[in-house]
């Protein structure tokens, strides 16, 4: 009997593995998800147009990458959908009439909106072109990065300081929540794959500026020669799905000893510090390989953990999975440097936290926020009005429909739905194939009695149809 052939690729368990969490840790539906937006897609440039992809690509995978702004679109349509769509963060790239660059952080849906000017920036293809051996994109945009922040926070800061310490409380907040939490106890290790450094500079000014990086993490194994790498290299290649190319060419020697000793003349073990390569100065980690190990049942369920023991007193078998392997970032891209210049209560509106230009008195504090108070209360005011003439109207309705149906007001809503979605059918709809309930049987009964009206047999069926005689059918003429 045949093997039963599994697919491969359109099979729901084939590819699509059962539990996402346990491939990259962060499957939680509770995630924040974020929106990269060009505000007036049309007059920020080519440049800035493609700062907002290289951003897409650092907020992945929690983003819209393949969001399309259009000349009409304002920013009240993206709010509207941030509900619907679970999104909770906005990055706002525009461009001033003067010629700047800006950037808005806002968290949706009630704020606040952190300020920040771009005064200069990198691509992400101009940071590849001056590395001599750039980081090509792989799986490391399937997993969000590892958010790093550095002197976020000042010592000496309190709230009388040109940078308040609530508001540096509030900035590390804000940057916190665009990425899910990491569980160091719970985290495969391989999930990590990208660093995204916000570096705070240290200055007594008054000013608020960070700088963006974006990293990849790359790691290599300790104490191996460069022929071994490179043959552990292939070997992993070959055991991949492609299983092509990254095999040293061997042709002109004539032993796999050649390509393993080296040195001059051909003596000694060539190591990294005598292949002429500069020695490794990258931070080294251990890392616990990944094994599966055999579940014991019974009396060897008992005797496993005085194995355990004995392996841990004699010092033999506890390291054996432990790898010593090299860390090293790579950059991927882009690079900004961001000055914040204002925060706001809302979301993009409201009331200003705080300025670095602009400085209030505390009197012409006072007075802003009795303006507030009083902005709030008018709203308050029109919401509640509003409310009163949308139940004022509702009213009249309902007593109109009593004068016209009789006081049924009831089914005279009831009418009103029926006809609204009677109205929501087509002429075409009506007379569509779903809506056809004989089908192919119904088209053949009729050919047979335009045939047998043309014959003049329709009227003696008639007759036996009133008389409670069965009528007989002929077959439709080929």
């Amino acid at each position: 009997m045949a093997k039963q052939r599994r697919k491969k690729r359109t099979h729901v368990g084939a590819n699509a593995p059962a539990n996402p969490a346990a491939v990259n840790g962060h499957a939680n539906p509770k995630d924040p998800k974020s929106m990269v937006i060009r505000i007036g897609a049309s007059e920020v440039g080519t440049s800035i147009s493609q700062l907002a992809t290289d951003v897409r690509r650092v907020m992945e995978p929690g983003t819209a990458s393949r969001l399309k702004e259009r000349k009409a679109n304002r920013l009240r349509d993206y709010v509207t959908m941030c509900g619907p769509l679970g999104v909770t963060h906005l990055l706002l790239f525009s461009r001033s009439s003067s010629g700047n660059t800006n950037l808005r952080l806002a968290i949706a849906p009630r704020g606040p909106t952190f300020h920040f000017r771009v005064e200069r920036y990198s691509l992400a293809k101009d940071v590849k072109k001056a590395q001599r051996r750039p980081k090509g994109g792989g799986k490391e945009f399937i997993t969000p990065p590892l958010l790093v922040m550095n002197n976020f926070t000042s010592s000496n800061a309190d709230a009388s300081s040109k940078v308040p310490r609530h508001l540096e409380s509030l900035t590390t907040t804000a940057f916190q929540s665009l990425f899910p939490p990491i569980n160091p106890q719970t985290t495969p290790l391989k999930s990590i794959r990208r660093v995204l450094l916000l570096n705070r500079e240290q200055s007594d000014d008054g000013t608020f500026i960070l700088n963006f990086r974006h990293y990849a993490i790359t790691t290599k194994p300790v104490g191996l020669s460069r022929p071994l790498r490179r043959l552990n290299a292939a070997e992993k290649l070959i055991k991949s799905k492609n299983g092509k190319g990254g095999l040293p060419n061997l042709g002109k020697l004539r032993d796999i000893s050649e390509f393993m000793i080296g040195g001059e003349d051909g003596q000694g073990y060539m190591t990294d510090g005598t292949s002429g390569s500069e020695p490794d100065t990258d931070a080294e980690v251990e890392v616990l390989e990944t094994a599966t190990r055999k579940v014991h049942s019974g009396k060897p369920k008992a005797a496993a953990p005085d194995q355990d023991d004995d392996d841990d007193e004699g010092g033999a078998g506890a390291h054996d999975n432990v790898e010593r392997r090299a860390v090293k970032l790579v950059e991927l891209g882009p690079r900004m440097r961001l000055r914040m210049t204002k925060v706001e209560e809302g979301l993009c509106a409201g009331k200003v936290m705080w300025h670095e230009y602009v400085h209030k008195t505390p009197e012409e504090i006072k007075e802003l926020e009795a303006r507030w108070e009083k902005r709030r209360k008018e709203k308050e005011a029109r919401k509640k009005q509003q409310k009163e003439n949308v139940e004022k109207k509702k009213k009249a309705k309902q007593e109109a429909r009593k004068a016209a149906g009789g006081g049924k007001s009831g089914d005279g809503d009831e009418d009103g739905d029926r006809m609204d979605v009677d109205d929501d059918l087509s002429d075409s709809d009506l007379y569509s194939d779903e809506f056809d309930s004989e089908g192919l049987a119904g088209d053949a009964e009729e050919q047979v009695n335009a045939q047998m009206e043309d014959e003049g047999e329709w009227e003696s069926e008639e007759e036996e149809i009133a008389a409670g005689a069965k009528p007989k059918r002929k077959a439709l003429r080929g």
